[in-house]
């Protein structure tokens, strides 16, 4: 894919960007999986090449999604298959694995759209790799995304409030309403409606992820009224003592506990309408008390032009991310691996569902990426597990659209495809 990018001065940081531009496109292809809205190579990695706000055109270039034909299905990393662990959903949007092994998917969608709001069960009870029974396991939600247990409670972030459940393995189903145990904001335009959560390590905090109320808060008064917009908050598994645990971070979507150190790390969605190859969505870890910029600065202090002056302060404070992963390509699953993961090639880093871009003039995205970490930290380029949800690049056609990406227990690796009503299962090739 060629993109028209601005020119870089020759030098020390020209050769190693184009370097790594090879060393990432060599990854990709040894990956054998399609380049076809595969994220530019200068855009990804610990030092993107960004473009100047408003280098190109806004554009509204949303995907026509077509759906999966029979017999069709995305395409995986050599050395692995890929196959549907379960189909006819609706609106699968993130997955969570039970400690008895049973899988739990949220159905939920945009409040512009007819939305499920409820979690159904899945079990593959013969361990071939397909869900033979489904059950709803709690139902009259409010567009619900992030799940987990700690002890005996089962939680699940609505937009609009932290609740849960008492729990025990095996169970089939919730009962009752649920208990809340943290209201969350969700007022306003409220397009970033999915609300994350992920427990500690030692299950004695449970973080939870809110997205800003706009775009870029275009009249800086909207998520200035509530601190809890665009941040990563934090409280004991009861929902007591809640706090900001960092703020600055436009949309927050995936979130995980990085297994090595025990660190939060999220998966950001970045503003639009500057430009196609400017603002790259990111993964990083998240550090107690730290601001990332939203929404006065972009990849650490880089001002947002339309903020021009207005808090120098805070984007002289802004944190710069750990690892760019694209503009606009919606990069909203995140989940570690654990050491059983698919082959040995994906023992050790991060999955990022990446759900593919609408704000830009070529699509990019669509895609699974691997990230190899070493010691906690990011360490190389990306890698494509699971691409081919483009039918049509030219035409804007798509079968279906990743979100949520999770690990199971047998090392296998489940994608929650929202678009195409799908959880694809993602393994090691026999």
């Amino acid at each position: 894919m060629t993109r028209r990018t601005p020119p870089i001065a020759l030098g020390r940081a020209a050769v190693a960007a184009s370097i790594a531009a090879c060393t990432l496109a060599s990854a990709n292809r040894a990956a054998d999986v399609p380049d076809v809205a595969r994220p530019p190579a200068q855009l990804v990695g610990p030092d993107p090449k960004m473009a100047d706000p408003y280098a190109t055109k806004s554009v509204n270039n949303n995907p026509k999604v077509t759906g999966w034909p029979a017999g069709k299905a995305p395409v995986a990393a050599a050395g692995l298959a890929v196959n549907a662990f379960a189909r006819d959903l609706e609106n699968p949007r993130t997955a969570y694995v039970l400690p008895d092994g049973s899988v739990l998917v949220a159905e939920s969608n945009t409040n512009k759209r007819a939305s499920a709001n409820r979690v159904r069960r899945l079990v593959d009870g013969d361990k071939d790799g397909v869900a033979e029974a489904m059950n709803v396991f709690a139902d009259g939600l409010k567009q619900p995304f992030g799940m987990t247990v700690i002890g005996d409670w089962f939680y699940v972030a609505n937009t609009d409030a932290v609740l849960r459940w008492p729990y025990k393995p095996g169970q089939a189903k919730v009962e009752g309403e649920g208990q809340k145990i943290l209201d969350l904001p969700a007022d306003g335009y409220n397009n970033h409606w999915t609300r994350n959560l992920v427990a500690s390590a030692d299950g004695k905090k449970l973080y939870v992820t809110v997205g800003s109320a706009t775009n870029v808060d275009e009249k800086l008064d909207q998520d200035a009224k509530d601190p809890r917009r665009a941040a990563v908050l934090v409280c004991d598994p009861d929902g007591s003592n809640a706090r900001v645990y960092a703020g600055g971070l436009r949309n927050p979507a995936g979130v995980a506990i990085e297994p090595t150190t025990g660190v939060v790390w999220a998966a950001v969605n970045e503003r639009d309408e500057i430009g196609d190859d400017i603002a790259p969505d990111y993964m990083t870890s998240v550090k107690e008390g730290a601001f990332y910029g939203w929404p006065y600065a972009y990849w650490g202090k880089h001002e947002d032009p339309r903020h021009k002056g207005a808090r120098p302060d805070l984007v002289a404070k802004s944190l710069t991310p750990d690892y760019a992963l694209g503009a606009h390509t919606a990069s909203l699953g995140l989940a570690f691996a654990t050491g059983n993961t698919l082959t040995d090639a994906f023992r050790s880093g991060a999955f990022v569902g990446q759900h593919g871009s609408w704000n830009r003039a070529e699509l990019t995205g669509y895609r699974v990426l691997y990230v190899p970490f070493k010691a906690g930290k990011t360490a190389g380029p990306p890698v494509d597990v699971l691409a081919g949800f483009v039918s049509d690049a030219a035409k804007r056609e798509v079968y279906g659209r990743p979100v949520g990406v999770t690990t199971m227990a047998d090392g296998s690796l489940l994608v929650c495809d929202d678009s195409g009503n799908t959880v694809w299962r993602v393994a090691a090739k026999k």
